[in-house]
């Protein structure tokens, strides 16, 4: 015997009750084995013992045929029963028909039939199977592959997982059985009872029930559908979140966030979102734009509150506004534009300052501020500021040249073309006021205390302007007033912070670096199942039996038994194609 070479086994029988019978006419070369009282055939090879009611032995080719009630057990790892097995010796390869089960100790396949090669510990169906997990759920497709060493299936084509808390669709699936991850290739959903996943590049760990998500991905609630670049979801949490280029819609309210960093926290509905933040209210004449440093929306869909902290602004056609925090109640139909009270970071919004609202030519600032719109119609009813309230209007001809209004509080109302017609200040007001004629010539500029002061306008033009309680006026020509008179105490005129489009709402914000996503391992693609070395096996089969002078032509129906006659070269070839999935990776 030549060092270093292992000697081929051969198949064995270990028990039988009718032994050698022979049927030259119909089995030319083959023992017929057939079950007795004591028990079933046993057959057993290299590690294998398989036992049946009857086996056709081919001696010469070591090929078995194995009918009724077929079990074959490699060890306590493989268990195998069906009605039907052909196997050969030498190249281990056994196909299984008629309510095949292979059984291991984490799942069991179910198929029609089903190919096992025990050189390389590999199992295959193309006709439809079924592998059931009890962890996991069940797993049907048209084609499987089984990896037995690596503990790792591929499903292709009208792949199927059902579990009791989702079910899984997608066209290529690879699945290990010892964690249960699963990793998806091509278009995919998971369905659950409050949740909706679409991707077409995916993993899920079907243990732990969390996933990430890398192309086309969204995830759809009872009434938000996020989508982004890359999704993490964990059903056990209710949780999601998303990195790049994230949108979350709110079906309910007609509304959209967008950023670039996102979590979802579904039974608390709730949505956290940073990275140029941006949620906008869609109206039928003009939507409302907010955008912060970070946004929050909580509540249930018929009351939402949309928070913006740092930085927030406001851009809608006719209004405008800033503050360190603005939250917007859209039941109420209230905003509040807040100003926080906050220690020095040191960071790029840490320099607090007033929040400011403006509406057509008024600037207005104050502690904080209010704004009331009817959220039905739509329009804007009211503006309250609170404290410090301060109004300024840029004077059309003169250069450098303020109408100015400040006092305790101001309340402003809207009329149906969200202009303002009607404002009161109250406590403690202030005017300075440049008075014109009909061409426009200063008549001189008007400085004023008193209690209160209302003002009346139409057409966008001061119809009305009275002081209330205890009033001190005084018109002063150019020449008397000096410049540093013209400014009430508190003056900060700050229209170049002013939004004028929605692309103005991010003019403040530090330069945008997105982290690069980490993709998911692309797809490989399977070696055939019957491969190349497979082949040189049987060709080396066949060529030994054409030497033995057992494939006769007159006999070559029948006698040719070297390999099973499933696997004979023409059908091997016809049944590799499906095993190569074709789903393409270039991610």
């Amino acid at each position: 015997m030549q060092l270093g070479m292992a000697q081929q086994k051969h198949i064995e029988i270990k028990d039988s009750g009718a032994f050698g019978d022979i049927d030259e006419e119909n089995f030319p070369g083959a023992s017929i084995l057939t079950r007795s009282d004591q028990g079933q055939v046993h057959i057993y090879h290299d590690g294998i013992d398989m036992f049946c009611d009857k086996a056709i032995f081919y001696g010469k080719e070591d090929f078995i045929e194995a009918y009724g009630n077929v079990n074959m057990k490699q060890g306590d790892t493989i268990n195998l029963t069906s009605k039907y097995v052909e196997y050969s010796g030498k190249t281990q390869l056994a196909f299984a028909s008629g309510d095949v089960v292979l059984t291991d100790p984490q799942s069991t396949i179910t198929s029609d039939t089903l190919y096992f090669n025990r050189a390389s510990q590999e199992s295959y169906y193309k006709s439809g199977g079924k592998v059931v997990r009890d962890s996991s759920g069940t797993i049907t497709s048209r084609i499987g592959r089984y990896y037995m060493n690596e503990k790792k299936y591929r499903f292709v084509d009208s792949v199927k997982l059902v579990n009791p808390q989702y079910e899984l669709n997608t066209k290529t699936l690879d699945y290990y059985s010892d964690n249960g991850h699963a990793y998806m290739y091509g278009p995919s959903t998971i369905v659950g009872d409050s949740s909706k996943i679409y991707s077409e590049r995916g993993f899920y760990d079907t243990t732990n029930d969390t996933g990430y998500f890398v192309r086309k991905s969204r995830i759809d609630y009872d009434n938000r559908v996020v989508k982004g670049d890359s999704i993490f979801f964990d059903r056990k949490r209710n949780f999601a979140s998303a990195s790049n280029n994230i949108t979350v819609t709110d079906t309910v309210n007609s509304s959209l966030i967008k950023g670039h960093y996102a979590e979802v926290y579904r039974a608390k509905d709730s949505v956290y979102i940073t990275k140029r933040a941006l949620a906008i209210t869609i109206q039928e004449k003009d939507s409302i734009y907010m955008h912060a440093d970070t946004l929050m929306i909580t509540g249930k869909p018929q009351h939402r509150i949309t928070r913006g902290y740092y930085n927030a602004k406001i851009f809608k056609k006719d209004i405008s506004a800033k503050a360190d925090s603005i939250h917007a109640d859209q039941k109420t139909g209230l905003t509040q534009l807040i100003n926080l009270a906050r220690l020095n970071k040191g960071d790029a919004f840490s320099a607090a300052r007033k929040p400011i609202l403006w509406n057509v030519d008024n600037q207005m600032t104050g502690d904080t501020i209010h704004l009331k719109s009817n959220p039905v119609s739509e329009k804007l009813d009211s503006l309250i500021v609170f404290n410090n309230a301060f109004t300024i209007s840029k004077d059309t001809i003169s250069e450098n040249a303020y109408n100015q209004i400040s006092g305790k509080r101001l309340i402003a109302l809207f009329n149906d073309n969200n202009d303002i017609n009607e404002v009161h200040i109250l406590k403690n007001a202030e005017s300075i006021n440049y008075t014109r004629n009909d061409n426009g010539e200063l008549i001189g500029i008007d400085k004023a205390k008193s209690a209160n002061i209302v003002i009346y306008i139409e057409d966008k033009e001061v119809v009305e302007f009275r002081r209330e309680f205890d009033p001190e006026a005084k018109t002063h020509t150019e020449d008397d007033l000096p410049e540093n008179a013209r400014k009430l105490r508190g003056f900060d005129w700050r229209d170049d912070e002013r939004p004028t489009s929605v692309e103005d709402l991010f003019k403040d914000d530090p330069p945008l670096v997105l982290p690069v996503i980490k993709g998911l391992e692309p797809y490989k693609a399977d070696e055939e199942f019957f491969g190349e070395a497979l082949l040189g096996r049987i060709n080396k089969a066949d060529a030994e039996a054409d030497k033995k002078q057992l494939n006769k032509k007159e006999e070559a129906p029948k006698a040719s038994r070297t390999v099973p006659k499933k696997f004979l070269k023409k059908d091997v070839k016809a049944v590799t194609k499906p095993a190569k999935a074709t789903v393409t990776e270039k991610e």
